[in-house]
């Protein structure tokens, strides 16, 4: 998580906002750790199955409420993984934080700047609204690479009046996959004890996030400079 400054009116209003979330990320670690302590025997996963469509479109409203929040999503990845296997569960998961990042625009686009304001860093805004600046759809695409919370690129990008619909949900679509995918793969090592897909799956989360380093510490210049 970026850091959170607490200079000025803006920095306490942002210090308010977060006050919650590491007791909302401690109460949601505990109920995740005890989903899969009691769903040992799969008897609660088979539960949840038995609901059907019903419970797929239960879950994407699960995964799209968390990723309104700063709260991680890692957990309810975790959990869909551990309900409907690897390849429904990412995909539940992945099409939640697709319709998280349209609610996140239409918020955006609603309230404006100043109610980002209210959780968005001064620092993170600048960093995402310079790189769409100076590189436009590709900036945003690398923007959502950079090492800040995907919700985070969702207000501010969503706050752009330059940025459209379009743009910003493909880029939102297709930069969380990589990570997804790698997830999933370390899960299936994990539980499998499948020590190839393993490690191919924590390669693929280590290069996700060294692209974003590298970015982050190497920004690409502007060739109109």
């Amino acid at each position: 998580m970026s850091k959170i400054k607490s200079h000025g009116p803006l920095g306490q209003i942002q210090m308010e906002r977060y006050v919650w979330v590491p007791v909302a990320l401690g109460i949601f670690v505990i109920l995740i750790v005890a989903f899969f302590y009691f769903d040992r025997t799969n008897q609660i996963s088979t539960m949840i199955q038995s609901l059907g469509p019903l419970g797929i479109v239960l879950a994407v409203l699960l995964m799209a409420a968390v990723c309104l929040t700063p709260i991680p999503s890692e957990g309810i990845v975790l959990l869909f993984l551990k309900i409907y296997g690897v390849y429904l569960g990412t995909f539940v998961a992945w099409f939640g934080s697709c319709v998280s990042a349209l609610l996140i625009f239409a918020i955006a686009r609603y309230y404006g700047r100043m109610f980002i304001a209210r959780f968005v860093t001064e620092e993170n805004f600048k960093m995402v609204d310079n790189w769409v600046k100076r590189k436009g759809t590709a900036g945003l695409l690398i923007a959502r690479l950079l090492p800040i919370p995907a919700f985070v690129v969702n207000y501010v990008a969503g706050g752009l009046p330059s940025i459209k619909v379009w743009p910003y949900f493909w880029t939102a679509a297709v930069s969380i996959i990589p990570y997804y995918v790698g997830t999933a793969l370390v899960f299936l090592g994990v539980s499998k004890e499948l020590w190839t897909w393993l490690m191919v799956g924590g390669a693929a989360i280590l290069a996700f996030w060294g692209i974003g380093f590298l970015l982050n510490r190497h920004p690409l210049r502007d060739p109109l400079q």
